[in-house]
């Protein structure tokens, strides 16, 4: 059943789809991590467990992912530290490519929320995020 809705994932222009049974619960077409901070915000703990679709799994989305409720991701990218993170939280995967690590968009480096995700539980990564959008956007997030 979820393979369609991936290829219809992989077709369509959203970056986030959240599931819970056959029910679109989420989409969103926000870059980044912002997605899926937005889904954390509005409906956990209420929507558990759920399956994500999100174009890249790197670990800061994977440890999201943990604590948005997820028991199944697909993703078409995701990187090693994302794989170990979701078999550490036993949630299932299916992805399509593995690198050692998400890249910055055209350069080498690893990605900053790749790098400030290292070595995080998901409830600490989450509050790490909350505080730097906080202090970026000056706006309070539960």
């Amino acid at each position: 059943m979820y393979h369609q809705f991936f290829s219809e994932f992989l077709s369509g222009g959203d970056t986030l789809r959240v599931y819970q049974g056959e029910h679109l619960t989420f989409s969103s077409n926000k870059d980044r991590l912002l997605a899926l901070l937005e889904y954390i915000t509005r409906f956990v703990p209420q929507r558990q467990p759920v399956v994500i679709f999100d174009k890249i799994m790197g670990n800061a989305a994977a440890l999201l992912s943990v604590k948005a409720g997820g028991r199944e991701v697909y993703s078409p990218l995701a990187s090693l530290p994302a794989i170990k993170t979701l078999d550490k939280y036993d949630i299932k995967y299916h992805i399509s490519e593995i690198v050692s690590y998400i890249q910055k968009p055209d350069e080498p480096d690893m990605c900053p929320m790749e790098k400030l995700s290292l070595d995080k539980e998901p409830e600490e990564f989450y509050q790490v995020m909350k505080d730097t959008i906080k202090e970026q956007e000056g706006k309070s997030w539960r």
